[in-house]
């Protein structure tokens, strides 16, 4: 969502076939998966008084200061004035936790000057969807998402979460091979949506989801943010799938950019109107799908809630990280997510029944909790393989004890918290 553009660049126009090819040629870029990073959104909010609203010059403030610090991760700022750290790609999983920690280390201190905090909810549980960024990009946004709803301001505004991005594997078959990451990364993303929901609230009150980040997503369409079918090879899927997505904009130098209504990419290169699309088209319509797992050459996989506590990202990031990168993890994992597979009835994700249970029940659902249960004790085996420390494998330790076992997510401490009995049991503040 924070992709950005330069501008409409010199115009090199494009046919069906040239966009399936440059599709095919940009989106899976194939070898040994060696690299892994992690984006981390967080909701900023006032320090002593969370349930205020920030006032935008404050954070304008605040992220001036911030863009002056020697980070390694990329600072961008969402539409409504969330922030993301974005690892550059590291060579293990030690790495990239060690990089961002550093990094958000350096920002908390900075925020905690200016009197704001980073908070790690998947949908802000107080605060109404408000822009902070008025910029052409999110203008059109706007026009567009409201179509359908209220989901895409909440989406742009008030979401946040953890984006673990994985390279895409081999081309040849096997565990590691790029079709099985495919295929494992849109029915693990279930149990992952299950195991990490951290969204109940909305407006103050329970929603009735767990994971009411995942219900916006739903909420906003399948052309938009769903997946492609995955009865077809990957890339071909892929390739369908942005040449049959609505177009959000199509961009002006001069001019407010015009948003179309029910316009495909497809349609757009055979009528050329409101002019013809070019390469530069085509990587922008790219960046505005928003699909559980999107293929940016390595896969992005966005389906995980913002995470409570400081290092609480760390706990997603190193689970999926061995799952998918450990090849005895992750043929583990395979067989053991493969039952799941009947119940999205042959629907992509997140728009089927196994996708919605997980965002609704959480491991509440006593066959995701089985199924997780099995892949973070795989992932806790194979952590020490791929380097992990014993502080790494110590919190995923606790976080299985503390909430998969017990068929729970940090959902179901806000919802505690919420009604105060975790705060008269705990001697805690009963706030998110």
């Amino acid at each position: 969502m924070s992709d950005s553009t330069s501008g409409c660049a010199e115009p090199r126009t494009l046919s069906e076939a040239g966009v399936e090819a440059l599709v095919h040629g940009i989106c899976f870029k194939t070898g040994p998966p060696r690299r892994l990073g992690v984006e981390v959104e967080w909701l900023v909010h006032e320090l002593r008084a969370p349930q205020l609203p920030v006032a935008p010059e404050r954070l304008r403030a605040a992220y001036a200061a911030l863009r002056t610090l020697p980070l390694r991760s990329a600072l961008t700022v969402e539409p409504g004035g969330q922030l993301e750290l974005s690892s550059p790609p590291a060579a293990s999983l030690m790495e990239c936790v060690r990089t961002v920690s550093a990094d958000l280390d350096a920002v908390r201190a900075a925020l905690r000057e200016d009197g704001l905090v980073l908070v790690g909810i998947g949908q802000d549980p107080w605060h109404e969807p408000r822009r902070f960024l008025r910029e052409p990009r999110y203008d059109a946004m706007e026009t567009c998402l409201d179509r359908t709803g209220p989901a895409g301001r909440a989406m742009m505004c008030t979401s946040a979460s953890v984006q673990v991005c994985l390279d895409a594997g081999h081309e040849e078959p096997g565990p590691l091979g790029h079709v099985r990451r495919w295929w494992l990364a849109h029915h693990l993303g279930a149990v992952l949506v299950a195991a990490f929901a951290n969204s109940p609230l909305a407006g103050h009150r329970p929603s009735g989801w767990l994971s009411t980040r995942q219900l916006t997503w739903t909420r906003i369409g399948a052309g938009r943010a769903g997946a492609p079918p995955l009865d077809a090879e990957p890339r071909d899927a892929w390739a369908r799938h942005v040449l049959d997505a609505p177009v959000m904009c199509v961009r002006r130098d001069d001019a407010p950019w015009d948003v179309p209504e029910g316009l495909t990419f497809r349609e757009w290169l055979r009528t050329g109107a409101p002019r013809p699309p070019t390469r530069e088209d085509l990587d922008y319509h790219v960046t505005t799908l928003f699909p559980p797992v999107r293929p940016r050459g390595h896969l992005e996989l966005r389906m995980i809630d913002a995470q409570p506590g400081d290092d609480g990202w760390i706990v997603p990031l190193a689970v999926t990280a061995a799952l998918f990168d450990d090849p005895e993890a992750t043929e583990t994992a395979y067989r053991t997510v493969k039952r799941l597979a009947e119940r999205t009835l042959g629907l992509p994700a997140p728009h089927n029944p196994l996708w919605l249970d997980a965002a609704r029940r959480g491991l509440a659902d006593a066959e995701l909790r089985e199924v997780a249960v099995t892949c973070f004790a795989t992932a806790l085996d194979a952590l020490p393989r791929l380097g992990a420390t014993p502080e790494v494998i110590e919190a995923v330790t606790a976080y299985l004890d503390r909430h998969v076992v017990l068929g729970r997510c940090p959902a179901d401490d806000l919802l505690d918290r919420q009604r105060g009995t975790h705060g008269r049991a705990q001697g805690k503040d009963p706030r998110p």
